[in-house]
């Protein structure tokens, strides 16, 4: 087909866009002499009509002709708006693999429009006329088969650098003039939002621009005139006729204005001409924060982290684990629309279907309630690129759900889903700016329209101030979030005093002893304070770049109890990065929760786990084996099995009735109870009936009280129990651990643990009491295995070798206890009587009995409690609140709690108490956890080759 015979044709077409588009295109393949997709690829894999049509519904597909890498196309009628079929390319490109062009045409215009990432857009507009022209004609050629000739020269970071050292020189000059300096960048802010917002077509026709040029030739003019539009864009109102829409957001907070010269203005009206729309806002708030800020004068240069390096936080984080559970979710969708389709009865169709819409808006609701924290956010590069990865997911989510059937949403994830913490107030306001813009470009780069009544909601959830502590020097708190990304400041420990002062050092060491080393990098304190509140379950996941010196020293100490947890899911080693316009090396590193079931990739390879020196699995504590010297002294408590535990108050009351008729007091079959949370938490005062594992029913029923509340309590649950023996002998316990009760005779107290709880921590119980299920029972009573089982050793161990129920650590008898590999001389095997008299057990029992203590008058001082002999001898003495006040007090005190906090004097019992267990190692006190761990498990080894593995124990059984 020769041009003029396609002009001719499509000139005199009355055909409509369904008749007309694909016979239109298979002309111009034959005018430009290129395949048609048929022709092409005849399975339409790659080059294909009707792009993503749903076949089930009928619907039209994502474009009306697509190739991949190439272009995506899409007609409409003769004389019906481009710009809507414009805009719906845009909402589906993602889905079309986001072809760098993107063309629409009414069979007499043709537009082309260039959208690769990071490039300034162009357009390209052609009528039925042009075709007769051979050079136009060749863009036509150049979109169906090479679409780099159109790729634009000028790119997004050269358009931000050029932009940014024009407003650096103008902050400069301001400042000189005596200006303040907050005032300046405040105001060049507005000034380049001005600019970007008539390029986007939010100030109306070329406005400040037009300001501009007025002024120019009367400088004079410019500050009134100035202050005129930022007073509109603050409430929005009128600028002469013409409306100005309410802006605000903060950034026009009032109507000020700084004046300019005639140069300025010749210089910003200059600028004004680029296109402000293509700003890239992952580089723009890091060159801008450095013309405003009169502290970084020296970091002018066009250095900055590029998005790449930072989606390496952002895709492990954000992306990847919100997108499995979008994949997840939509095979849910998937199943119940297929269900809808195949069912034959109209309420099972139904019910299917609203199954699946359902599901959808389950997950569009999460997403849209997700949040995004950067406490140390800078200009904002990480929250911009976060909003967009939220954005990017919303949409893909919608346009996938779409071609299942599902009805498509408007997107609704704004600016709010990001959160940030500065301390720098010109960075502070950037990153509100940089966030601002991102949100504009995307909804109009996915065609859709920006929110207005305001066009800039607030952004109050960027908070400048400093992120470690308070003005008074209390500890900050961290806004609530779902994950945290961010790069923190580096600043070696050395470093610290210099830079920051000897008192804001002195806080901060105070606020954060015993839980960041006071010589680490300042980055610790971010990591720190990040995965507490992964423990506390406040936070799902965290990624943070660090200097690359965190792998090693004090600032490893950060990372171990997250390595120890498996908590490192992703790391990059060694990578290099941009710092305050300064290249360095650096480590990112992610954080999950204990538990988690996010794949663990090191420098972006799947590994098993990654240890805290950021390395992966060189010591495999999966190999540790179950030791001989350690079996028979750890069990699970008691599983009643049933209402057999009562009120302290009532348990005293039968406590003190006359002696039944088998002449024997209750105390017999009644005993303090506890379980786990009474050993994390305040104890409940319980108490449990006790009939122990061979007391026949009849000998029970003497003692009568007890035995009531049981037959009345206890036994109509048992009748229905589904074991023979539970419904047989109902009065009796189901699980009473006869292994432990005899391991404990003639001891006086025995070592107690939580078998879940975030914390590993230890404590004496006396031998009356009855541990439940949830308590793990060591039977020894000697302080120098107490302190070995509490130094962190022991806990890095049972960290490494436990499992995890959702955010807190399992302890186990058989996999954390009987793998652990005691000093020699002071295994569980040995009688306590034989190392009396080891100078090293002997130091071990000091600092593990100091340390006890010290707990014991913290959690119940002297002067809050009073000490009140039971109603019955041979039972541990009742610890009584003095009055109210004290008993509020002491609600707060808990080994959870004081674990939480870890105040120094906490930190220093256990730092000698470590040393003493190091010594008796032959340790250094400093051993750093990954070389214990290493030499404990070679200790594994070496004992557990000495002997077969052993026979299963009382333990596994009650375990």
């Amino acid at each position: 087909m020769t041009p003029t015979e396609f002009v001719a044709k499509w000139k005199a077409s009355t055909l409509t866009e369904r008749a007309a588009a694909q016979s239109q295109f298979v002309d111009l393949c034959r005018l430009l002499d290129e395949p048609t997709p048929s022709e092409a690829d005849p399975t339409g894999e790659w080059y294909a009509f009707e792009k993503g049509a749903n076949k089930t519904t009928g619907a039209s597909g994502w474009a009306d002709v697509w190739k991949r890498g190439h272009f995506a196309w899409e007609y409409k009628g003769k004389g019906r708006d481009l710009n809507a079929a414009f805009a719906q390319l845009q909402q589906y490109a993602g889905a079309l693999g986001n072809p760098p062009l993107l063309v629409v045409s009414d069979m007499q215009i043709f537009r082309i429009t260039t959208a690769w990432t990071n490039t300034v857009s162009e357009v390209h507009t052609l009528t039925l006329d042009d075709l007769l022209d051979a050079e136009k004609r060749r863009l036509l050629k150049w979109v169906l088969s090479a679409p780099n000739n159109l790729k634009p020269g000028l790119t997004r970071q050269a358009l931000t650098e050029q932009a940014a050292a024009t407003f650096a020189a103008l902050a400069r000059r301001l400042r000189e003039r005596g200006h303040d300096p907050q005032q300046v960048a405040h105001f060049v802010n507005r000034l380049v939002f001005c600019m970007f917002a008539e390029d986007v077509d939010l100030l109306p026709s070329s406005m400040f621009q037009r300001l501009l040029e007025a002024c120019r030739a009367k400088p004079d003019q410019f500050e009134t005139m100035a202050s005129t539009l930022f007073g509109a864009m603050r409430t929005g109102g009128m600028v002469g006729f013409e409306v100005v829409e309410w802006f605000n957001g903060g950034l026009f907070d009032d109507d000020s204005a700084l004046p300019l010269t005639r140069d300025d203005l010749t210089e910003v009206l200059s600028t004004a001409r680029l296109d402000w729309a293509e700003v890239d806002p992952s580089i723009f708030g890091t060159l801008f924060e450095r013309g405003l800020d009169p502290d970084k004068r020296s970091q002018l240069g066009a250095h900055y982290t590029d998005r790449d390096k930072i989606q390496l936080i952002i895709e492990p984080v954000i992306l990847r684990p919100l997108l499995a559970e979008w994949e997840a979710r939509k095979a849910d969708i998937a199943a119940a629309l297929d269900k809808a389709r195949t069912a034959k009865a109209p309420g099972t169709r139904t019910k299917a279907r609203k199954e699946a819409e359902t599901l959808y808006r389950a997950f569009l609701d999460r997403l849209r309630a997700f949040r995004v924290l950067d406490p140390a956010c800078g200009s904002g590069n990480f929250l911009y690129l976060a909003l967009l990865t939220l954005k990017d997911l919303e949409h893909r989510a919608g346009v996938e759900a779409e071609a299942m059937g599902l009805q498509r949403e408007f997107p609704a994830i704004g600016p709010e889903a990001v959160k940030g913490i500065e301390i720098n107030p010109y960075a502070a306001e950037l990153a509100r700016i940089s966030v601002w813009i991102g949100e504009i470009q995307w909804m109009r780069r996915n065609g859709y329209n920006v929110p207005r009544n305001p066009i800039l909601r607030p952004l109050d959830t960027i908070e400048n101030r400093d992120a470690l502590l308070n003005a008074d020097g209390s500890e900050t708190a961290w806004p609530t979030a779902d994950v945290i990304i961010g790069n923190p400041p580096f600043l070696g420990g050395k470093l610290l005093r210099t830079m920051l002062g000897d008192d804001t050092v002195e806080r901060l060491f105070a606020v954060y002893a015993g839980r960041v080393p006071a010589e680490a990098d300042l980055v610790c304190y971010w990591f720190a304070k990040g995965w507490e509140m992964i423990r506390a379950g406040r936070l799902s996941r965290l990624g943070l770049v660090s200097t690359n010196s965190l792998r090693g020293g004090a600032n490893r100490r950060v990372l171990e109890a997250p390595a120890a947890a498996g908590a490192i899911f992703d790391a990059w080693n060694d990578e290099p990065w941009v710092v305050d316009g300064a290249a360095v090396r650096v480590s990112l590193v992610a954080l999950g929760a204990p538990g988690h079931t996010l794949p663990v990739r090191l420098d972006g390879a799947p590994v098993e786990r990654i240890n805290a020196d950021l390395s992966a699995g060189a010591t495999d504590l999966t190999t540790a084996k179950r030791l001989p010297e350690n079996a028979g002294a750890a069990y699970m408590g008691d599983t009643k099995g049933g209402a057999f535990d009562v009120a302290g108050d009532l348990a005293r009351q039968w406590l003190a009735l006359p002696l039944n008729p088998n002449a024997r007091p209750n105390a017999d079959v009644l005993r303090p109870w506890v379980n786990g949370m009474d050993l994390t938490r305040r104890p409940a005062g319980k108490w449990i009936i006790d009939f122990g594992w061979s007391m026949s029913e009849a000998d029970a029923a003497l003692y009568e009280a007890p035995f009531s509340h049981v037959l009345a309590h206890v036994k109509p649950e048992r009748d229905t129990n589904r074991r023979e023996g539970y419904r047989t002998f109902w009065w009796r316990h189901v699980e009473p651990r006869q292994g432990m009760w005899r391991a404990l005779t003639g001891l006086p107290r025995y070592v107690a643990t939580a078998r879940v709880s975030k914390h590993r921590l230890f404590t004496w119980l006396p031998a009356s009491t009855v541990p439940d299920s949830q308590v793990i029972v060591i039977t020894r009573d000697d302080d120098t295995t107490f302190g070995i089982l509490h130094s962190r050793f022991h806990e890095a161990w049972a960290l490494r070798l436990g499992t995890s129920l959702e955010d807190r650590p399992r302890y186990t008898p058989s996999t954390t206890f009987e793998t652990f590999p005691f000093p020699d001389g002071l295994t569980p095997s040995i009688p306590a009587a034989d190392y009396a008299a080891d100078p090293l057990a002997q130091a071990i029992a000091q600092a593990a009995a100091r340390l006890d203590q010290l707990r014991r008058n913290w959690l119940n001082p002297p002067d809050l409690v009073d000490v009140v002999p039971e109603v019955v001898p041979g039972f541990p003495d009742r610890l009584i609140p003095k009055d109210d006040k004290a008993a509020a007090e002491l609600k707060k005190r808990t080994l959870t709690n004081l674990y939480n906090a870890r105040p120094t004097w906490l930190a220093k019992a256990h730092a000698d108490l470590d040393a003493a267990v190091a010594a008796a190692y032959g340790w250094p006190a400093d051993i750093t956890e990954d070389d214990a761990l290493a030499r404990l498990l070679a200790l594994n080894h070496q004992r557990a080759g000495l002997a077969a593995a052993p026979a299963p124990t009382p333990a596994d059984v009650d375990a």
